[in-house]
């Protein structure tokens, strides 16, 4: 059995049996590949890596200039694969003792509320009846603390609106990791946003989707769901024309969510589940 073979064995592994996401298994096949390159360039096969080889594969990262972060997630899939052969194939496994190596703390720096706001107001283009969509997704962001991939896998049917003793009120919601859901309420700001793209830009959107008809709630100009990866340049776009874009990202919304409340006198553990933490140190 050749390289390849052992790695599509690997990877059909955690996603039947695993069932790990789209994006894990899209970072689990660029960490093989990076990992299949170093074997062709010393011409050693996946069964003949050893320990020697691997301290030279770690020195081989940090020739790359990966972050630790990085180099980190590599490690633990190699950890993961060898782990597999050992246990599938009855292979050696040389990664058992190789430690990730510590990363220090470094907490994301959260925005004022002036500078959120900056950031979502240049989300909307006056000659682009579209940007709506954008702002109403940064909105969401920010008032929910979602991650970006949780934003742009929402349907239509995951917004709804719930009565309470004072009020209607509106709700999401969310899809995390490992397929965890939790529900999240809606500020009154980000349901003006959305209310806004689903009258006056959404339907547009929907017409041009060769159906006629999406499930999803953001959509492209195409008709068909937004990618993380475009929602991601949307932050990117509204940022730089505010001149804050050093280290922006959709992630910041919440962590910026997350910090505000907390300095506003929520409690901890209504952030952790609004956040969808397993752990309140998180």
């Amino acid at each position: 059995m050749n390289t390849h073979q052992f790695f599509d064995q690997f990877l059909n592994f955690q996603r039947i049996e695993r069932g790990l996401s789209k994006n894990s298994l899209s970072a689990y096949t660029r960490d093989l590949e990076r990992f299949n390159a170093f074997l062709q360039r010393e011409d050693i096969s996946v069964l003949d890596f050893d320990e020697a080889h691997a301290e030279n594969f770690i020195s081989y990262l940090t020739a790359e200039k990966l972050s630790l972060s990085t180099s980190n997630r590599i490690l633990s899939t190699l950890r993961s694969f060898y782990s597999y052969l050992e246990r599938d194939h009855g292979a050696y496994n040389p990664m058992k003792d190789v430690l990730s190596r510590k990363i220090p703390l470094r907490l994301p720096k959260a925005l004022t509320i002036s500078q959120v706001t900056q950031l979502i107001e240049a989300a909307v283009v006056s000659d682009d009846i579209v940007s709506l969509r954008n702002k109403a997704i940064l909105e969401i962001l920010y008032s929910s603390g979602a991650r970006v991939s949780e934003v742009v896998g929402l349907n239509l049917v995951d917004v709804s609106d719930v009565k309470s003793e004072d009020s209607d009120i509106r709700i999401i919601k969310l899809r995390g990791k490992g397929g965890k859901e939790r529900v999240v309420p809606m500020g009154s700001y980000s349901v003006k946003a959305l209310d806004d793209y689903l009258v006056r830009v959404r339907p547009s959107l929907v017409a041009k989707n060769s159906k006629g008809k999406s499930e999803a709630l953001f959509l492209n100009q195409r008709g068909a769901r937004i990618s993380r990866q475009s929602a991601w340049q949307l932050v990117v776009d509204a940022a730089q024309r505010v001149g804050l874009a050093d280290g922006i990202s959709p992630h910041v919304f919440r962590h910026s969510f997350a910090t505000h409340l907390l300095d506003g006198g929520a409690d901890i553990r209504v952030v952790q589940e609004m956040l969808g933490h397993a752990s309140v140190t998180t």
